[in-house]
């Protein structure tokens, strides 16, 4: 509707474990920087502006009832655009991700938690002949393709080309590990830009430099006369929590309210540059969260307390804030309560800007590309996420945890009950959540 604002079981667990990644080529760079012959250079080409917050639940946004922080212009945002109240996705960062540059489930792509970046691994994920990513598509289309924030999913220092193998033509990410340590990420930052550690950062704050070349990068597509798809993966509000410029300013301590208030504020200003150069019709700019708030303090909201976060299995880990605005194609000011999920976002975006799949990619992701321009809803049934080798299906009234084969009660958001054994097995349409469950192992 639309309106103007899970002794079978147990193996299953084991197999989203084990789950064998979808093997396709990865459509290589453009030759020397052009685009491929046929592809997208029309400056009026639909541009993808993507801002994706680092742990951000959709409860911290005024917009979904937030009475904790203040959000005014991402608000204003939503009352430009169309915001999503059922937005999901899996509880931390690398298996959310990998689902969104891929286009499949948990259980498919095989990361279900973070991988250690941070501890300076080797391991990378295989985006030169194990995944085919959106990016590749996109850029084999003819857009310009960058990356910019938290790069968790290969160590640069020993994978240099990982943001390019993933599909970026060029990049400006937090280098995590460097020299045998690890980096910072806001103040006294490290950033690789396209293969470079920049010298010239060590006194500013690093979300500010990350905005900065976002609008680098849009005004430089917009003076080549090229589509852009843009992949802002934000470092704010993730931990830990630091003063922004402001409270630097004003002597104030750092708090993750004055965090989510400086992220709310930078996307005004990117956003604002969007306007400012003219694009805004030609451009569908969209907001989300990677996976739930880092936080166990309760926070309150006009439909109740939301307890819990990241990386619980739950409402609060896993439902996210999404806001898409596209003028003169998605309607302004509209609420949508289809269920959507991270995976949905490969076809969606490339049904939307008329970018063709490869005829051999196998996707889980539904396309809502007709739903943006007001059109019937996705057909989805169900939203999945994982964490820790366990899987969640919620189907907008019950939450089926794979592994325990608890059943959660979601009817009445932000409460979330356990139902017993004897009512589990009564309710209405549960049933399909277990046939579910039971389709999703992998594919051999």
């Amino acid at each position: 509707m639309m309106i103007p604002c899970p002794k079978t079981l147990a193996v299953l667990a084991v197999m989203f474990l084990v789950a064998t990644p979808i093997v396709g080529q990865s459509p290589g760079p453009p030759e020397s920087g052009r685009p491929p012959q046929g592809a997208a250079t029309d400056a009026a080409a639909t541009n993808i502006l993507l801002l994706l917050a680092d742990d951000l639940g959709y409860e911290t946004l005024g917009c979904y009832g937030s009475r904790d922080f203040q959000t005014p212009h991402l608000d204003r945002l939503a009352s430009q655009g169309m915001r999503f109240s059922r937005a999901y996705t899996s509880p931390v960062c690398t298996p959310s991700r990998m689902s969104l540059y891929t286009g499949t489930y948990v259980s498919r792509h095989g990361y279900d938690d973070v991988l250690p970046v941070h501890l300076g691994t080797r391991q990378a994920v295989d985006f030169r002949s194990g995944f085919t990513t959106l990016a590749q598509v996109l850029r084999q289309g003819g857009y310009r393709t960058s990356v910019t924030g938290k790069w968790q999913l290969a160590a640069l220092e020993f994978h240099p080309q990982h943001c390019r193998d993933a599909g970026f033509d060029s990049w400006c990410v937090w280098q995590i590990w460097r020299d045998g340590g690890k980096t910072t990420r806001y103040w006294n930052p490290c950033f690789n830009h396209d293969g470079m550690i920049r010298p010239d950062i060590a006194e500013r704050f690093g979300p500010d430099v990350l905005a900065d070349y976002v609008i680098d990068q849009m005004e430089s597509a917009v003076a080549a006369g090229r589509p852009f798809y843009i992949h802002h993966n934000m470092l704010l509000p993730h931990l830990p929590i630091v003063a922004t410029p402001d409270q630097r300013r004003s002597g104030q301590p750092g708090s993750l309210e004055h965090m989510i208030g400086y992220m709310d504020s930078l996307c005004g200003r990117i956003i604002q540059a969007v306007d400012r150069l003219g694009i805004a019709d030609q451009t569908c700019v969209i907001f989300m969260g990677d996976n739930g708030t880092d936080t166990r303090r309760k926070r309150q909201t006009d439909a109740g307390t939301v307890v819990g976060g990241k990386r619980d299995l739950n409402d609060a880990g896993t439902h996210i804030p999404l806001i898409v605005r596209h003028p003169g194609r998605i309607a302004a000011g509209a609420v949508v309560d289809d269920l959507v999920e991270m995976s949905d976002w490969f076809p969606t975006l490339c049904d939307y800007v008329n970018v063709p799949l490869p005829a051999d990619l196998a996707l889980d992701g539904v396309s809502f590309a007709s739903r943006l321009e007001n059109g019937p809803p996705p057909n989805r049934r169900w939203v999945s996420g994982g964490i820790h080798g366990d899987i969640s299906l919620f189907d907008g009234q019950w939450r089926f945890d794979v592994r325990s084969q608890r059943v959660i009660d979601a009817r009445h958001l932000p409460q979330e009950t356990l139902l017993s054994e004897e009512s589990a097995r009564t309710a209405a349409g549960l049933q399909r959540l277990r046939d579910a469950a039971a389709e999703m192992q992998p594919k051999r």
